[in-house]
């Protein structure tokens, strides 16, 4: 037998691992998991009916061009259905965007740290990685990132609220940033957690990308509208745009059960806003309770809070998982924390306070 192996691209050499969120202990004592951003609260009225009616269904292939989709989206947010493309969360979509713009050779702009997908599926394409360090405030430094386009830029992320730091960037610094940007480079906002924002400053990528050819807008199903486990997400974009990403989708990558349940859920919206609501009161419970209790907190825009706590970030994350929660860390960094149930937050509270006490001595 040979010992050759099959030669695979070069590209994919030192590609970094995607880290899931940890799960809650199975065999433990009662855990909360607040690492993965989830929504805590069950599905919308309706939507486990309509995802049951779907799942008699499962020997027939998806629509795969996810008509009812695609025509509720259109109606709910104003705009044609050639510009809306969808895909396996908006992560999926995201992939996609990359492999429509950016090869060998190109470069993709984003903040750092940001969403840990973006080093991966830009080196999965053969570009290049062009990382732009957040500021001391733990925002996007967009002036920084406009000084780092160059010829071969095709593709910039601003992802806002920026996950994993909860900041946002506000309108005025965003048209002047995309003033800045060259017409034919793609601009991606990633609003994953539009719909936690309660800052008036902070504009609805929609409303940009209408006047804006170069601008395409990412949204999910997986956080305010919990449905992480079904993965559909889509994107908002001018049809030359939408159009590229129809084509590079994989074909039925979205199924039946989760297109139901995602028309399901924006029907439910009235729900969806009082649910929304309630983890907007905790997060500011949780918040206001770090600051009193001394932490450096960044102001957060979506579902989650973030410590920056450097060498103490493992240790950290031990022990809220002894206390009972699981939380997400970023070796040497920090740590994000989803905002969960009442009981959930409180944990994390109780474990922070006496944490900083045992740091600071």
């Amino acid at each position: 037998m040979s010992e050759t192996s099959p030669k695979l691209r070069a590209e994919l050499d030192g590609i970094p691992t995607y880290k899931p969120g940890k799960p809650a202990a199975a065999d433990g004592p009662v855990a909360f998991k607040l690492s993965s951003n989830e929504n805590p609260y069950p599905p919308l009225p309706g939507v486990m009916e309509t995802a049951i009616a779907a799942a008699r269904n499962f020997n027939r292939y998806p629509d795969m061009a996810c008509s009812g989709l695609m025509n509720e989206l259109s109606e709910r947010f104003g705009v044609p259905a050639t510009h809306l493309a969808t895909g396996t969360g908006s992560v999926g979509v995201a992939q996609s965007l990359i492999q429509s713009t950016s090869g060998p050779g190109d470069e993709v702009i984003y903040a750092w740290r940001s969403f840990e997908a973006y080093p991966i599926i830009t080196q999965i394409s053969g570009a290049t990685s062009v990382q732009v360090p957040l500021t001391a405030g733990e925002v996007h430094d967009l002036d920084a990132m406009a000084d780092a386009i160059t010829e071969r830029t095709r593709l910039i992320f601003v992802c806002n609220p920026n996950n994993p730091t909860g900041t946002v960037v506000r309108r005025a610094e965003l048209e002047r940033f995309l003033d800045r940007v060259p017409s034919d480079v793609l601009v991606v906002l990633d609003e994953a957690y539009r719909e936690f924002i309660r800052d008036a400053e902070v504009p609805d990528g929609l409303e940009i990308y209408r006047d804006r050819p170069n601008v395409a807008v990412l949204r999910t199903f997986s956080k305010a509208y919990g449905l992480a486990g079904l993965r559909v997400g889509f994107a908002v974009a001018h049809e030359p745009v939408a159009a590229a990403l129809r084509k590079t989708a994989v074909p039925f990558g979205v199924s039946q059960l989760a297109q139901d349940a995602a028309v399901a859920s924006l029907r439910a919206e009235d729900e969806l806003l009082g649910r929304v609501g309630s983890l907007v009161c905790e997060r500011t419970r949780v918040h206001e309770g770090l600051v009193g209790q001394g932490w450096t907190v960044p102001e957060t825009q979506a579902n989650f809070v973030w410590l920056r706590l450097g060498e103490h970030t493992l240790d950290f994350a031990a022990a809220c998982e002894k206390a009972g929660v699981v939380v997400r860390p970023f070796a040497g960094e920090g740590v994000r924390v989803t905002i969960g149930e009442a009981e959930a937050n409180d944990v994390f509270l109780h474990t922070a306070e006496a944490f900083r006490k045992i740091v600071t001595g």
